[in-house]
């Protein structure tokens, strides 16, 4: 009976689809889990394929290809650790969110996932039949379990193991991003350890997929919820970690536990990663952006080069004749401090050549915002051609109260490939501009020190479409607004709720006719970091033809 157990985590990134490249990463970390003398190497939850795959996971070719390569890692791994990796399982009819555990050549166990996520982001239930309580798997004389990401979240798969025999538990998750969220796992995790009286090991997925980041931090516990060990958040890592048998059972050594940043921080961190591996998982190498001289293109652009490097991004000044001259030393000003290329294209003969066009047909109407959005709609025009023949993915820079409320205007600045800060509130955008200047990170590409100019971040924000115009004008001050729409939808409080806590009837209602009538643009909307648990697309999905209104 072994007295010992080292166990290899891989806290890896895998790329949704590259099945081939998935699995060579696994060989890779099994190589150094095998030169350190691991009894078993853990992979995140649905590895092989990347997570969360939504409707491509139904494929039956791509489920064949993934236990295909499943199959063929057991057999090259078959001298050296345990391999235990996630991926999907057809079998009898049905579509398992399966855990396979890879000794002497074989697949010597699979656990099947019992509780189906089906909320948020999730929609297991759609996809995955639901498993049975399974129970743990041998290494080395070691009996493990290995709940399934959500199956730890609830105490009975743990507590089923526990009673079948299991000594450790290891917990592999696709878990994304949203704030405040690692509070919430290791509250979880560390009930399920009270319950068992077992060690666990919760091991997480890095890197983006599309709109979601995951981000890592993964820790074990020992018996009575103590932190044994801890990774960073965001950072691909493989650690060793070792296990020793004691009178009261497994106990995990100390091990190194890395101080995890505070919130704001990860916000920004998860606005980087997710364009830096969106660019990268899709083939894209440059961007370009309109940069308006306006805090929102400013904090895009930083976040651009941190991401991607200065020498990798284009940011475009397109003025026209309501263009302030502030906008202009703006715009050229950030340009500088970011060291990125800079474009000049002033839209006013392209704006003539419209209207002059548009004459006929709007001869005795009075102007307004047809006219208005076609400097918008022009711009839009420019920059995708720019994208299409540089080759630049075009970036979009409107913030989440602009995109709640409609205050953008579709095939015009809402033209474009992805939208960093998509789901940060204006009032957000202020604090994150501020917490930039002031803090830079070695995984930011961007310069140190106060890149954001303050007459950026301090002067009224502008859409800058007609004299003297302000945000204001059209809308309610951004942090009356960015509140009652926190409590519209990250809360789904009722009008009356936004009321008792003293906001302006009035106000409220029309926020909220604001956000009913603005769906059809978030239908078409590029896709952005996901920072909550209400992000604009599969986080609240809304029907875009919709009468009700809330009548309290």
């Amino acid at each position: 009976m072994a007295d010992t157990f080292r166990l290899t985590l891989a806290q890896a990134n895998p790329v949704m689809g590259d099945l081939a490249g998935n699995a060579d990463k696994v060989r890779e970390i099994w190589a150094q889990a095998k030169a350190a003398g691991a009894d078993m190497v853990a992979f995140p939850e649905m590895f092989i394929v990347g997570y969360n795959a939504q409707d491509l996971i139904l494929k039956p070719a791509l489920q064949d290809a993934a236990v295909a390569e499943i199959e063929a890692l057991a057999r090259e791994c078959a001298e050296g650790p345990v391999v235990t990796v996630g991926g999907p399982l057809r079998e009898n009819g049905d579509l398992f969110n399966a855990y396979f555990v890879l000794k002497g050549g074989k697949i010597a166990h699979i656990q099947r996932k019992h509780h189906l996520p089906n909320y948020t982001v999730f929609d297991e239930k759609r996809l995955f039949a639901q498993g049975p309580m399974g129970g743990p798997y041998d290494v080395n004389g070691v009996r493990v379990g290995s709940p399934i990401c959500e199956d730890a979240w609830f105490e009975d798969v743990p507590e089923t193991l526990e009673e079948t025999g299991a000594e450790i538990l290891v917990v592999p998750n696709g878990s994304p991003y949203y704030r405040d969220k690692f509070d919430r796992r290791i509250n979880h995790m560390v009930a399920r350890v009270i319950e068992t009286g077992l060690p666990l090991v919760y091991l997480n997925m890095v890197g983006g997929q599309d709109d979601q980041v995951f981000d890592g931090g993964s820790f074990v516990l020992n018996p009575g919820g103590q932190l044994a060990m801890q990774l960073p958040v965001f950072d691909e890592a493989v650690a060793h970690i070792d296990f020793e048998r004691t009178a009261d059972g497994w106990r995990c050594q100390d091990a190194p536990k890395a101080v995890l940043p505070a919130g704001e921080e990860q916000d920004y961190r998860v606005c980087v990663e997710a364009l830096r591996d969106y660019m990268g998982k899709s083939g894209f190498k440059k961007v370009l952006l309109g940069l308006s001289g306006g805090i929102d293109s400013a904090l895009v652009a930083t976040i651009a080069v941190d991401a991607l490097g200065a020498e990798n991004v284009r940011c475009v000044m397109l003025p026209s004749e309501y263009t302030s001259q502030g906008s202009l030393d703006d715009a050229e000003d950030i340009a500088k401090r970011l060291g990125v290329h800079y474009d000049y294209v002033p839209i006013a003969e392209g704006r003539a050549a419209i209207t002059n066009t548009l004459a006929p047909l709007f001869a005795g109407m009075e102007e307004g915002l047809a006219e208005e959005n076609i400097q918008s709609r022009l711009r839009g025009l420019l920059l995708m051609a720019m994208s299409n023949k540089f080759g630049e993915m075009l970036l979009t820079t409107g913030n989440k109260s602009e995109v709640a409320v409609g205050y953008a205007t579709i095939y015009g600045d809402m033209a474009g490939g992805y939208n960093p800060i998509k789901d940060m509130y204006k009032t957000r955008v202020f604090e994150t501009s501020r917490w930039r200047n002031a803090v830079h990170r070695d995984w930011m590409m961007g310069p140190e020190g106060e890149v954001i100019p303050v007459n950026i971040i301090d002067k009224p924000p502008s859409a800058e479409l007609r004299p003297d115009q302000k945000d204001e004008d059209s809308l309610p001050p951004y942090d009356v607004l960015d509140a009652i729409l926190y409590m519209l939808v990250d809360e789904d409080k009722s009008v009356a709720d936004c009321v008792a806590a003293g906001y302006d009837r009035d106000t409220v209602k029309r926020v909220e006719h604001l956000v009913y009538i603005s769906e059809y643009k978030r239908f078409q909307s590029a896709p952005g970091a996901r920072l909550s648990k209400k992000a604009f697309w599969l986080d609240r999905r809304y029907p875009i033809v919709n009468r009700f209104r809330d009548p309290s």
